[in-house]
């Protein structure tokens, strides 16, 4: 039988990087095409590639947090007031440190981690897929997660790479049922970004699940149930830790987080603004061929959790993916970062890549080297145009 009909168990910690091998070493070629695309994309537009990767948007952002630490913030001419304490404090304390024990700058440290998180990421997304469907499928996952448009936001000083290498293990340990492992990093995972709490959805309903199963198991089992517990205690100390604090210091109390969200722009309003925003585009001949691709864009992200649920995703897969697609797509701002807020929703990509695991070798290899030049080129011009808001 093939490995994708025979999903592997755990595989022995001597052999776990001999089995990712083939996925690491196909994602890192795909993020070097980028990055070359990106270089010459931008020398001959006179522009700085590693500036655009290391020092715009929201990369100033976590290495002003590493440089000076929280408190400082911008004064917008219409009097709104975007301050640094709506970025989550893993990256910069990662940045300062690595910083500290080389040479770097801040941000160069922060280029670093982000390139070294995204392997563990795609290491992670492999194991999950591997896990489930088998080692071509795991190979296929991680290839696909590297062929993404927005996929150059995985070699820049964001949080995204970090965030969904967190997320990816956690999940795959959920799955192995290492539950303290799986809290700790889950709780890291809250430590990176807001969306945290899908991991520690994700771990809660599974550890919640295990329980209710286990109803009539003999008492025996009772110290991996303590595990389960102490799991489950660990995942949301991060993200609440960091909200809990920064109501302190701003002395809005619990809500105080959701304060200065909603001072740059953002909430959860089911989808409203979003919906304002596509409708707006069909005001006119031309940005209604961008509402169209707006709502097809959203229909294939709907169609692709719908594809999860129906392939029988393990319910942790499910409900992680389900709250990041939820909150990345009823944000009320920053329309334009939906595609970067949906990088870490791996599982959405698990169909895609068991359809290809089953084409031969040479034809899967074809379509995602198309796809990975395709993606290669619109990443250098992305960033090299309006890029991340």
């Amino acid at each position: 039988m093939t490995d994708l009909e025979t999903p592997a168990a755990t595989p022995p910690r001597t052999g776990a990087l001999r089995r990712a091998a083939p996925a690491l070493l196909g994602y890192a070629g795909v993020r070097a095409l980028g990055l070359i695309t990106l270089f010459l994309w931008s020398a001959a537009n006179g522009k700085s590639a590693h500036t655009l990767l290391t020092a715009r948007w929201d990369s100033l952002w976590y290495t002003r947090v590493a440089s000076f630490g929280y408190g400082w913030q911008v004064r917008l001419p219409n009097g709104d007031v975007h301050s640094n304490l709506a970025f989550f404090p893993l990256l910069p304390w990662l940045e300062r440190l690595v910083a500290a024990l080389s040479p770097l700058s801040y941000a160069d440290a922060g280029l670093l981690v982000g390139t070294l998180a995204s392997l563990a990421a795609a290491w992670g997304i492999f194991a999950v897929a591997d896990h489930v469907y088998g080692r071509r499928a795991g190979v296929c996952a991680a290839l696909v997660w590297a062929v993404l448009p927005v996929g150059i936001v995985q070699s820049m000083a964001y949080s995204e790479s970090l965030f969904t290498a967190l997320a990816a293990w956690s999940l795959y340990t959920v799955l192995t049922g290492r539950w303290v492992t799986a809290g700790l990093l889950a709780s890291l995972a809250g430590l990176t970004r807001p969306v945290g709490a899908a991991v520690v959805a994700a771990l809660w309903v599974a550890a919640i699940t295990s329980f209710v199963r286990e109803r009539s198991t003999p008492s025996a089992r009772g110290a991996s149930r303590w595990r389960r517990a102490l799991g489950m205690l660990l995942a949301p100390l991060g993200a609440a830790g960091y909200v809990l604090w920064v109501g302190h210091r701003t002395g809005r109390g619990p809500l105080g987080y959701l304060d200065i969200q909603g001072q740059w722009g953002n909430g959860f309003d089911g989808g409203y603004a979003f919906a304002r925003f596509v409708g707006a585009k069909f005001t006119s001949f031309p940005s209604a061929l961008a509402g169209v691709g707006l709502i097809a864009g959203v229909a294939l992200v709907i169609w692709l959790y719908v594809s999860c649920v129906r392939q029988g995703q393990p319910l942790p897969l499910l409900v992680y993916s389900g709250i990041v697609t939820a909150l990345a797509l009823c944000a009320s701002g920053y329309f334009g970062s939906k595609p970067r807020l949906l990088l870490p929703a791996f599982p959405l990509l698990l169909p895609l890549a068991v359809a290809l695991a089953r084409l031969r070798t040479a034809r899967s290899a074809a379509v995602l080297g198309a796809v990975a030049a395709a993606s290669a080129v619109y990443g250098a011009f992305w960033l090299n145009g309006s890029g991340p808001p």
